[in-house]
């Protein structure tokens, strides 16, 4: 069964009072507490932001170079997330519409590759796209 990322932005989040974010907490707890009961639940996590990243590391000459914080560049923090396995991309619409709901801010869902074969078989097409 292929497995999905429902992730959101630490951006896509307005400013919450402490009673506002302890009411979306349980909201999103009962969701993940029905995924776990349908069996679909992996992993997720959440409280993400600017302030969670530890460090960013980038491979300069062939080794990794660590600096503290986000990456510079960056502009989006992941806020949280959740990995679910299910049997299809109308399953996992399900589960993302429910946090989206739950929350009341946006989601984005990620399908995992099944394997190496898709990644290089993605890459490969997307390269042939850009050279035609």
């Amino acid at each position: 069964m292929p497995k999905y990322l429902i992730a959101f932005n630490d951006e896509w989040v307005p400013l919450h009072t402490a009673d506002e974010l302890r009411s979306k907490s349980e909201a999103s707890r009962a969701v993940i507490e029905d995924m776990e009961a349908a069996g679909v639940y992996l992993f997720g996590d959440g409280g993400l932001d600017a302030s969670t990243a530890v460090f960013s590391v980038v491979s300069q000459d062939g080794k990794p170079v660590f600096t503290d914080g986000p990456f510079v560049e960056t502009k989006e923090h992941l806020g949280g997330f959740a990995v679910i396995e299910v049997a299809d991309d109308e399953a996992a619409r399900h589960w993302a519409g429910r946090l989206a709901v739950a929350l009341d801010w946006p989601q984005e869902v990620h399908r995992f590759p099944s394997g190496l074969s898709e990644i290089i078989e993605h890459h490969a097409a997307e390269a042939s796209e850009m050279g035609s």
